[in-house]
């Protein structure tokens, strides 16, 4: 495993910060708008919300109606009241059905995320009583190989209620597979056959959760446009990050209008910073460089590449994590009071962080890639070791930086960004260190370390959801 510099970058969690978790979905034109199927936005009550979002990009699937395009990266802004609001019909309703297409399905991120987290709104009930799950990849797979993959990653989560086998049961007998090409037209036919049997001739919605690379997001939008999209009621589709692989290759994605303009996300944990910061007089007097003295942003996963190596080698952990889930908390983070938490308030803030920041020095970047090792008899590949990546890759699977804000808050602060694969833990937090006491009494005590001493604001995403402060205290007794 890669040797980490502290004993922070050691730590580690496994999350998208689509965990990041309420992640919502932005949708153009006014939707009904689904939960996340990363989270749990609740429907309430048993009515879909209802949500103005500006209209920024249409596709036209293939009955003449508009296919829109949905990033798990967005937000949409609050409701207009004054706009005219359409009719949301009631769950459960039999005469519509909602078609729930995985593209990727074969994936690590579909089987680790979209398969359970699709099953944890079943068990909720916030899922339509007519649905049905398909999962579409090149991997060849019957339904019922399918299911055994997906049944390995599903658990109970919310609590241990007696009948979570039972829903477990009947949330499998929903899922069905199609194998095919991302760009065969022919074979997105197949499954629009495959759907509409399923659908029964009632009114359907359908929604494509793209978890591929970026790289084919074209090709399966075209082909689920003009192949596959309902000929009665809606088709959507929900893209994963990254969004592209530089500034040229997302512009290019922008320009074929496969995805629509990307506004700001605030996932849950985004929300829970916000309301302790803005909601509570004991904290925000302290945000600034005054009391605080660094901001450390980690993310960290137990386990390697295990076949995914194809993909990552293209990205590696700097554009999958770093310049997207931690660059948006730390923006977050940072921000000035928004005039409302209206989207729009919102990015103008984070958009004013982010001008502020001094440009990246190389002097402040550490790189690392894990190699192979045993522990306990048991042999531990190492990133290159995976069939999946070059041989010769120099792929960094671990990054650390040291970033810095220009601003009257944030002035010589750093903010310590870190994130790595293959590492001791598997964590994601977000850990507010604030300066020593000046001439602290008790500096005996603690000897020449006054980092044991350090007060410390940690907000945990994973393994366990948390926030904490640590503080310095007597314990009880003569000593």
């Amino acid at each position: 495993m890669a040797k980490v510099l502290s004993n922070s970058c050691s730590h580690s969690a496994s999350v998208t910060f689509s965990s990041l978790h309420n992640q919502r979905l932005c949708y153009s034109g006014t939707l009904n708008v689904l939960p996340s199927v990363c989270h749990f936005s609740k429907w309430a009550p048993k009515i879909l919300a209802r949500i103005q979002f500006r209209s920024h990009f249409e596709l036209k699937s293939s009955n003449g109606c508009p296919l829109n395009a949905v990033s798990l990266q967005d937000e949409g802004s609050d409701a207009n009241p004054q706009a005219e609001e359409p009719h949301f019909p009631e769950l459960g309703e039999g005469d519509s059905t909602l078609s729930i297409t995985v593209v990727g399905a074969s994936g690590d991120l579909a089987k680790k995320k979209i398969f359970p987290a699709l099953f944890a709104l079943y068990y909720e009930d916030w899922l339509p009583e007519n649905f049905v799950v398909f999962g579409y990849s090149r991997t060849k797979m019957n339904d019922e190989e399918l299911r055994n993959m997906i049944s390995r990653t599903l658990t109970c989560r919310i609590d241990k209620s007696e009948n979570c086998e039972d829903k477990m049961a009947q949330f499998l007998k929903r899922c069905f597979y199609h194998s095919g090409q991302y760009n065969s037209e022919e074979h997105f036919l197949e499954l629009d056959s495959k759907l509409k049997e399923k659908e029964g001739g009632r009114l359907s919605n359908r929604l494509f959760y793209l978890s591929i690379p970026p790289n084919i997001f074209v090709d399966v939008v075209r082909c689920a446009s003009t192949k596959a999209s309902s000929t009665s009621g809606w088709t959507r589709v929900i893209v994963e990050k990254p969004f592209g692989r530089d500034s040229e290759s997302s512009n290019e994605l922008t320009r074929s209008q496969a995805v629509p303009d990307r506004g700001p996300n605030i996932p849950e944990l985004v929300e829970n910073l916000s309301v302790l910061r803005f909601s509570n007089l004991v904290f925000e007097p302290l945000w600034s460089r005054n009391y605080i003295r660094n901001v450390q942003l980690i993310f960290s996963e137990d386990f390697g590449t295990e076949g995914r190596g194809g993909y990552f080698d293209n990205y590696g952990i700097i554009r999958d994590i770093m310049q997207n889930h931690l660059l948006q908390i730390l923006a977050l983070f940072a921000m000035e009071t928004p005039v409302s938490l209206d989207a729009e308030d919102i990015r103008n803030e984070k958009v004013k962080v982010l001008r502020s920041m001094r440009p990246l020095q190389l002097k402040d970047v550490i790189v690392g890639q894990y190699k192979g090792h045993s522990k306990g008899g048991k042999s531990y590949p190492g990133y290159t070791d995976d069939p999946t990546v070059p041989k010769n890759s120099i792929t960094p699977t671990f990054a650390a930086a040291a970033l810095f804000i220009n601003n009257a808050r944030w002035d010589g602060v750093p903010f310590l960004m870190k994130a790595g694969k293959a590492l001791h833990t598997r964590r994601a937090e977000i850990r507010v260190q604030f300066r020593h006491v000046p001439g602290n009494l008790y500096k005996r005590n603690f000897g020449t370390d006054l980092d044991k001493a350090t007060n410390e604001l940690v907000l945990r995403v994973q393994p366990d959801e948390a926030i904490y402060l640590k503080i310095n205290n007597k314990v009880p007794g003569l000593g």
